[in-house]
Parts: structure tokens; sequence; C-alpha cells
């Protein structure tokens, strides 16, 4: 029989956690509604994509590469980093849900889903390296952040820790 303290450390426990990350991550690649351009893609489709999203668009000049970010609905903000080259080499977000990741994603999709099933570095984090592909997501529920970025594709100059 379970006792009030043992069903409390069932839900505060790293399973729970790792479970509660996973659910997030499902959630998002189920969720038809959120859309962004794809990683690795052209930035063409970002307009069309915030007006889909209901969402508004603020894009910024930097130096070296564009930033588009799109406040969605759900309270979470996705940024798309633009190289010179007009295709997105980076993506993140942060806020109350995670975003759809298979539309954010794109092509790097199907990398992503495989390595996330092996590639867990704490309670609710991920961490993953495969190939031309980097995820770094963590969070609980209603506080999520996360990038994932092409590490070959950032143009010179581009300092990771501006990819927030």
């Amino acid at each position: 029989m379970r006792t009030a303290r043992n069903m409390r450390t069932a839900r505060s426990g790293p399973g729970f956690r790792n479970c509660l990350l996973a659910s997030g991550l499902i959630a998002a690649v189920l969720t038809p509604c959120i859309a962004a351009a794809a990683l690795g893609e052209t930035e063409t489709s970002v307009q069309t994509d915030a007006a889909q999203l209901q969402g508004s668009v603020k894009t910024l000049e930097r130096s070296i590469y564009r930033l588009h970010e799109i406040q969605l609905p759900s309270g979470t903000k996705l940024r798309e980093f633009v190289g010179p080259d007009a295709k997105i080499f980076a993506v993140a977000w942060n806020g109350p849900a995670v975003p759809n990741l298979r539309q954010t994603f794109g092509r790097y999709f199907d990398t992503f889903v495989a390595a996330a099933k092996v590639a867990r570095t704490g309670h609710n984090r991920l961490d993953i390296r495969q190939g031309d592909l980097v995820v770094q997501s963590s969070g609980h529920m209603r506080a999520f952040t996360g990038r994932a970025y092409l590490p070959q594709a950032i143009p010179a100059g581009v300092a990771l820790g501006e990819l927030r």
C-alpha cells in the first residue's frame, strides 16, 4: 500500500520528470496547429507561418544574421536565425509549451526522434549531438526552453551563446 509520502516521491522523482519531459515533447509533435519555417530551409515561409499561427513576428537585423521572433498564442516565443544565404541555421524557443518540433525541425525531425530515444543527460534535459544536428532542450510543465542548430551552417562570427 502506498503512503502519502511514497506517492509524493513517485510524482517528484527523476523517472516522473523524464516522463513529463517526454510527454511535453510528444505533445509538441502531435500538435498540428503550431508551425514555423524549418531548420535548414529558406526563410520564405516565416510570414505565412506566423499568419497561420495568428502570431506576431518581429524581425531583428544583426550584423551577421537576421532573427525572426514569433510570439505564439500559447505564450511561447519561437526564434529563427537566418544566415546570409537566407537559410535557417538555428531555432530556439522558450515558454509554456514546446513548439511543433516536426514542423520546426523539418527534414531533421526523424534524426531528432531517433537520437532522443537514447540521449538523456539529466532529469529534465535533452542534449543531442547527431551528425550535423545539435538539440538542447530542458524544462518542466509550463516552462520549456530549447534550441536546435546546424553547426556547419552557423555563419562565421556567430557565438553559440547568441542562439537562445
